[in-house]
Parts: C-alpha cells; sequence; structure tokens
C-alpha cells in the first residue's frame, strides 16, 4: 500500500495494482530526478504496461501447452545447411500471423520441425498472441469426443479465439475415416482465419493414404497450401547423429582381445 489511502482505493478500483504498489518510490525517484508531473507518470504507466505485458506473455504461454520449450537460438542450423535460416527468423517477426497464413514444415523425423514449430508458437506468445499447440493424434481425440457430446461447434468456435495453431506429426498415426473428416473441418473452419503451422513427415503425394479419400485431400491441401509458406527438411535424423557420435566417442576394443576366445586353466595337480 502507499502513502495515500484514498489513492490506493481508486488505483485498486481501476485495478492498476503495479502503480498502486510503486507510485511512492517512483514518486522519490521523479523528485530526485527533478522530472516532471508528465515524466513521472510516463514512468509509473510504463511500468504498469510492462508487469502487464509479462503477465500476459506466462499465461498464454501457459495456455499453449507446449509439450516442451523450444527457442530459436537453441536450433542447430548447421545440421541442416539447406533450410533457409533468414526465412525462418523473418516469419519469426510474426506477419504470417496476421495474414493467418499457413507454414508447412515437411521432412523425415528428427530433423527439428517440432522445434522450430515450437520456437515460432513461443515467438507469437511473447508478441502478445494466444498459441495452441496439438499433436495431430491429440486434435483429433479431442474432436471426436467433442462430437460425441454434441459440443463439436463450440469446440471449433473456441479455437477460432487462438492467432496460431501449431498441428504437430501430422501422418505420424492413421486416421480413422470420421477422423479424417473432422480433422478436414478443423482446417476449415481455421482457414484465412487462424493461422496454421503443421508439421509432417508425409509428401503431399501421400497425403490421400492418411486421409483415405481423394476429394477430401485435394480439398484440404487445396485449403492449406493457398496461402502458404512450404519449408522443405531434408537432412539425416539429429538423433541418429547424435548415436553415431556417441558410439564415435567410445574407446576402441583392446587388440588382443578381438577375437580371441577365452583360453581354459588346468587345475592343479
Amino acid at each position: 500500500m502507499g502513502s495515500n489511502a484514498c489513492l490506493d482505493v481508486h488505483l485498486t478500483h481501476l485495478r492498476l495494482t503495479v502503480m498502486r504498489q510503486h507510485y511512492d518510490r517512483i514518486g522519490a525517484e521523479a523528485t530526485a530526478a527533478q522530472l516532471s508531473y508528465d515524466q513521472y507518470l510516463q514512468v509509473l504507466v510504463d511500468q504498469e504496461v510492462s508487469q502487464r505485458d509479462l503477465q500476459r506473455q506466462r499465461r498464454y504461454l501457459h495456455q499453449a501447452r507446449f509439450p516442451v520449450l523450444k527457442e530459436l537460438v537453441d536450433f542447430d542450423w548447421s545440421a541442416i545447411p539447406q533450410l533457409n535460416k533468414a526465412r525462418i527468423l523473418t516469419l519469426a517477426q510474426g506477419g504470417y500471423l496476421h495474414e493467418a497464413e499457413t507454414i508447412l514444415m515437411v521432412g523425415h523425423p528428427g530433423l527439428g520441425k517440432t522445434h522450430l514449430a515450437t520456437s515460432l508458437g513461443l515467438q507469437a506468445c511473447r508478441q502478445g498472441h494466444r498459441v495452441r499447440f496439438f499433436t495431430a493424434a491429440g486434435l483429433v481425440s479431442d474432436l471426436l469426443d467433442a462430437q460425441r457430446e454434441h459440443r463439436l461447434d463450440r469446440h471449433l468456435r473456441t479455437m477460432l479465439n487462438y492467432r496460431v495453431i501449431i498441428l504437430d506429426e501430422l501422418g505420424f498415426l492413421p486416421l480413422s475415416p470420421s477422423g479424417a473428416h473432422l480433422l478436414f473441418q478443423f482446417c476449415s473452419t481455421l482457414h484465412e482465419r487462424v493461422a496454421l503451422i503443421v508439421t509432417t513427415n508425409l509428401r503431399f503425394t501421400e497425403w490421400t493414404q492418411l486421409f483415405g479419400n481423394e476429394s477430401l485431400t485435394a480439398a484440404l491441401l487445396d485449403r492449406l497450401t493457398a496461402r502458404a509458406h512450404i519449408i522443405e527438411f531434408i537432412g539425416e535424423s539429429y538423433r541418429l547423429r547424435q548415436r553415431r557420435q556417441r558410439e564415435q566417442a567410445l574407446p576402441a576394443p583392446t587388440p588382443e582381445l578381438v577375437g580371441s576366445t577365452p583360453r581354459s586353466v588346468d587345475p592343479p595337480a
């Protein structure tokens, strides 16, 4: 609480918690620095806004449900030299969010697609946007539950409250016919309204095997690729490289032990 009880009450009523907590301290600092009244007010308001921004970022990070937090600075760009780093960093600035564009990350497992998708999601949270992370299997399960409970329309409307939705591991598990149709309905609802980041190990020509219907697959790809950033991941699995490095770091076997067989020892007479 500050030194002015009446001011405390008004700031509490207006939910200006940071200003209520710090107006005395900042006032003393402003007096010592000979700041004008409007400069003092500017510092005080900046403190309130900064704290609210930080709290909103924390709330959005919690709501996003990232399985693991992955930062762009931790990505090993040298492992995939064909990847356009500048393009990824440009996307991280968030322009695709405002245009509700799609980012399609395509390539074999273990190349960092989930890492970069999560990193872009983290950046979006820090820019003040609501984000939600799903695995494809988890999303389809949620949609099936919502359909059974007669709340599918409400569930889809809720998804429109996000600025970007990450759909990870599309193609890792097969889809039932009902699951495929629900996923199509989900993507159609989001089309041109919510940005979508999709990671998949399937080439586009293989999507028909996943969805089991050529017409549905063609319609889905038409929506997803209409305004999409398609990023192809080519290279060797990160986990495979790590395993090879560990194996190379192991000491070589002693020469006399290679190919030898244990000798029997005669018992003493």
